[in-house]
């Protein structure tokens, strides 16, 4: 059963970084698509960014191009989304998502394969 488990959400001031992180577990874990989405309250699901794990090749969303980086820990089977210059509307709930036919779903609202129960970033300014 394919689980996937966040972490590392919280509250910052506008400027801030977090780190989130997700680990996989259940299936097996190369050569599919992993990444982030984010839904903030009345809006949305927006993809933020995605990494191929069997080649490392990212996406990103404009809206987070040159703040946010996605990497992966192959070996723990964990990949981190590092947030740099916080702004009030990153404030979303974080979901890690799982993307077997590749990253478009993830950074768009195509069906996932699987996501995890979200972490909570909230940026105040």
């Amino acid at each position: 059963q394919v689980q996937l488990v966040e972490s590392g959400g919280g509250s910052v001031q506008a400027g801030g970084s977090l780190r989130l992180s997700c680990v996989a577990s259940g299936y097996t874990y190369s050569s599919n698509c992993m990444g982030w989405f984010r839904q903030a309250p009345g809006k949305e699901r927006e993809g933020v960014a995605a990494i191929y794990t069997g080649g490392g090749s990212t996406v990103y969303a404009d809206s987070v191009k040159g703040r946010f980086t996605i990497s992966q820990d192959n070996a723990k089977k964990t990949v981190y989304l590092q947030m740099n210059s916080l702004k009030p509307g990153d404030t979303a709930m974080y979901y890690c998502a799982l993307d077997r036919q590749g990253c478009l779903s993830i950074m768009s609202t195509g069906v996932l394969d699987a996501w995890g129960q979200g972490t909570l970033v909230t940026v105040s300014s």
